[in-house]
């Protein structure tokens, strides 16, 4: 896509306006996505590779007119919800992209969940049809019932599924008349705060994402093998998994099962990808893995990482272990994806980079003014893509979505040059001798130690009522588990950092909480050392 190109239902023309899309009045998502690269002429271009084959462009075009298609048979109507537990299949693709093609909302949702929190999202939503993984059956089967709304809950493989159905329909189906503002799909937000919130996005939103940041800021291509080591029901899994290389015409690699560093290794070394996205933990187990045995990543060409912040010692050792920089950056399930990045030709480790183009950023602070560069604040961001609101939740909306403003709810501050810096969450910011202490800086300086494979820090009050930072750490070796380290890294800390920022304490476990996505559940850790 380049300026002044029309590209079904979207003009992309930077002449008068940098970053400028235009939409059409009617505009589905899912024929520039999907129908777009058969009329293009690659439809026998490979779109999706799993263990059972490959799947090329057109076999996908066709598989999503015939799921969009059964269901409007099932009785599913234009408007209304879907909820999806589906693993990352080609069923996953052919059942969301075939619900958006019919105007019918698909609502993807984790494939970790247990029975209970299954019932709340199919209750939350408000849906008219669940369909889920037949793996996931005994979790999400027992949904039935549980609104006057839901008539369809059917397993999305297997006896009497979706994939049954879908051998019988037919491919063609007309796009939906909706518009680029229309209500396309949902993403439920992480819920380590309360129950999770359904995050409403609109027609346009997959295409601003996937235009500025996954074409332009990632550089994807035509020819790229893409390998998204989160799942496609997490935001950043959504847009480096699907979204992107679907954009530009790339291929996906398909992996359903939870993915570990040796894991993604393997995949990485089988399908030969060219751009892989990752979280920071994983790749710090992945830099651990390929320090005790080298690994074959030399189709690599791209690398990037988002969901929390990727500490510079991560970044380093990964460079000099595969030679490939990891871009990292900021997104946000309510924008959809990454929003301030480093870009291949101006990185700076330990930052997230700077704006992407087509957003606008402040650090704002409890009055709601920008503060200075320099000093810690709330980050905002504005943009195109931003969600239209929280699902049924009319306060979190006001309170988050302001104007066109978003509250990121993470702590930043602007460097002298312009870049970025992740703080931490607002509620993981800790206040030492009044000031304020940023867990990322003592776990990324923990993190240089040669010892140290994992690192948290949270806030611990001692015997004063103050609060000081409390360190837990995963060690290479656990046999270093000593008094003697504690005091080496204690030292090296004092080395290292301001005076009051090293941890007054030192706690080594075999792992840290995690969600599902990867991130450090900081929370479980004050609740411990409470």
């Amino acid at each position: 896509m380049q300026t002044g190109e029309r590209v079904h239902c979207i003009d992309i023309d930077e002449s008068v306006i940098p970053n400028a899309l235009h939409f059409f009045q009617v505009f589905n998502a899912a024929v520039p996505f999907i129908d777009r690269h058969v009329s293009a002429g690659r439809g026998q271009s490979i779109a999706l590779r799993h263990a059972d084959g490959n799947v090329t462009y057109a076999q996908l075009a066709e598989n999503v007119g015939r799921a969009g298609n059964v269901l409007l048979d099932l009785g599913l109507k234009p408007g209304e919800r879907l909820v999806m537990a589906a693993v990352d299949d080609p069923m996953f693709l052919y059942v969301f992209w075939g619900a958006i093609k019919a105007g019918i909302v698909p609502v993807a949702v984790g494939t970790f969940l247990k029975r209970p929190e299954y019932l709340f999202l199919a209750s939350d939503s408000q849906c008219a049809g669940f369909v889920y993984s037949s793996v996931l059956a005994e979790e999400a089967a027992g949904v039935t019932g549980t609104t006057p709304q839901l008539r369809v809950v059917l397993p999305l493989d297997g006896v009497n599924s979706i994939a049954e159905r879908m051998a019988n329909a037919s491919p063609q189906l007309k796009p939906a008349p909706t518009s680029p503002m229309t209500d396309c799909f949902w993403l439920y937000s992480s819920g380590s705060t309360g129950n999770p919130k359904g995050v409403v996005h609109v027609h346009r939103d997959m295409i601003v994402t996937s235009e500025r940041y996954g074409r332009r800021i990632a550089g994807l291509e035509p020819g790229d093998v893409v390998f998204c080591a989160s799942k496609l029901f997490f935001s950043f899994g959504f847009g480096g998994g699907m979204t992107f290389p679907l954009w530009v015409g790339a291929s996906i690699v398909l992996q359903p099962e939870r993915t570990t560093a040796a894991l993604a290794l393997d995949c990485i070394e089988k399908s030969r990808a060219t751009v892989f996205f990752g979280v920071p933990t994983l790749y710090g187990q992945m830099v651990q893995a390929l320090e005790q045995k080298p690994r074959d990543l030399s189709s690599l060409r791209r690398c990037l990482s988002a969901g929390e912040a990727l500490p510079a010692p991560i970044f380093n050792r990964w460079r000099t272990l595969t030679g490939v920089p990891i871009l990292d950056g900021i997104g946000s399930t309510e924008v959809l994806h990454i929003f301030i990045s480093n870009r291949f030709d101006d990185i700076r480790p330990g930052t997230s980079g700077k704006p992407v183009p087509g957003y606008d950023v402040k650090v704002v602070g409890e009055n709601g003014e920008p503060v200075t560069d320099g000093e810690v604040g709330t980050l905002w961001v504005k943009g195109e893509s931003n969600a239209r609101c929280y699902w049924n939740n009319p306060a979190k909306t006001a309170a988050t979505m302001v104007g066109e403003w978003l509250n990121t709810g993470d702590v930043y501050y602007v460097d002298a040059d312009g870049y970025y810096v992740n703080a931490g969450r607002g509620d993981d910011m800790l206040k030492v001798g009044a000031m304020w202490c940023s867990p990322i800086e003592i776990e990324s300086k923990l993190l240089e130690h040669p010892k140290v494979r994992e690192a948290a820090v949270v806030g611990r009050a001692d015997e004063n009522a103050l609060i000081k930072p409390a360190a837990y750490l995963v060690l290479s070796d656990p046999k270093e588990e000593t008094e003697e380290t504690v005091a080496e890294l204690q030292t090296f800390c004092k080395q290292h950092l301001a005076g009051y920022k090293y941890p007054r304490w030192f706690h080594f476990v075999s792992e840290l909480p995690k969600t599902a996505t990867g991130k450090i559940q900081r929370f479980k850790l004050r609740q411990s050392s409470s």
